[in-house]
């Protein structure tokens, strides 16, 4: 059985994990579909990504029978082989999201743990259900996350909280995680409302969209505050005064949508 499925309709790619039935719990098969979804999207012309999973859960974390699969071979050197880019293939489960060039907005419901929380960490917003349960699972199993959280947890969190998280492994609730920062909102129906905040944005400057997420995360990678600046100037002279910015200014003068070819 397929373990995603990607979908591109009017400028958006929906992206959804299709292992419904196992709580879209993590097995090789959906790790691998992952890494090959990210692939493709790396050169996508979509204007937004909404990720999200089939059934009652977004993703449930690791399929424990796979921790067996998962230990075979040369466990030590699949760990710290950097396959991609900076990472290892588990890391770019959650780190893919980041690399895809336009915003990743990911839909949450039922339980978002352990991997599958790293999973969301990935995208740029997070929109959950108030029954959603969010938790960093790893320490139950006598393991630390190792999924890509460590790279991001720390831009969202304050440190007591993710200490917190880490060392206990208990879930909190939707409204907890909003206020902690492991999500951006709550709505009732998070796929439709990560649909009409991807429509908004997908009638955004494409370009614009794109080379603003590429500059928040350089900002956010640690550089000096003088390699920021000059970056941001250097960006927006690509932008300023091109066929995207005089048709969206006309657009607005005009009230009417602008159109991107």
């Amino acid at each position: 059985m397929p373990r995603l499925s990607i979908e591109t309709k009017n400028n958006i790619a929906f992206v959804t994990l299709t292992r419904g039935d196992k709580m879209n719990a993590l097995d090789m098969e959906m790790v691998d579909a992952i890494l090959a979804a990210g692939s493709e999207l790396a050169t996508t012309d979509a204007r937004a990504v909404v990720l999200s999973g089939e059934g009652k859960s977004f993703c449930a974390g690791l399929d424990v029978m796979s921790f067996a699969a998962m230990a075979q071979g040369n466990l030590s050197e699949r760990v710290r082989a950097r396959t991609h880019e900076d990472a290892n293939w588990m890391q770019e489960v959650a780190l893919t999201w980041r690399r895809i060039p336009v915003p990743v907005i990911a839909a949450l419901q039922g339980a978002v743990y352990g991997g599958g929380l790293q999973i969301a960490m990935g995208a740029d917003i997070r929109i959950a259900a108030p029954d959603t349960k969010l938790a960093i699972m790893e320490m139950k199993w006598g393991l630390i996350p190792d999924m890509g959280g460590m790279a991001l947890w720390p831009q969202l969190l304050r440190s007591d909280v993710l200490r917190q998280l880490i060392y206990t492994a208990k879930p909190v609730d939707a409204a907890q995680g909003e206020r902690w920062g492991l999500v951006t909102q709550i709505a009732e129906d998070p796929l439709a409302a990560a649909t009409e905040l991807a429509t908004h944005i997908a009638e955004q400057g494409p370009n614009a969209v794109r080379m603003a997420k590429s500059l928040i995360d350089f900002a956010e990678s640690g550089v000096a505050r003088a390699d920021v600046l000059l970056r941001e100037s250097e960006d927006q002279l690509e932008l300023i005064g091109k066929a995207e910015q005089m048709e969206i200014i006309a657009a607005r003068m005009q009230n009417r949508k602008p159109v991107f070819k």
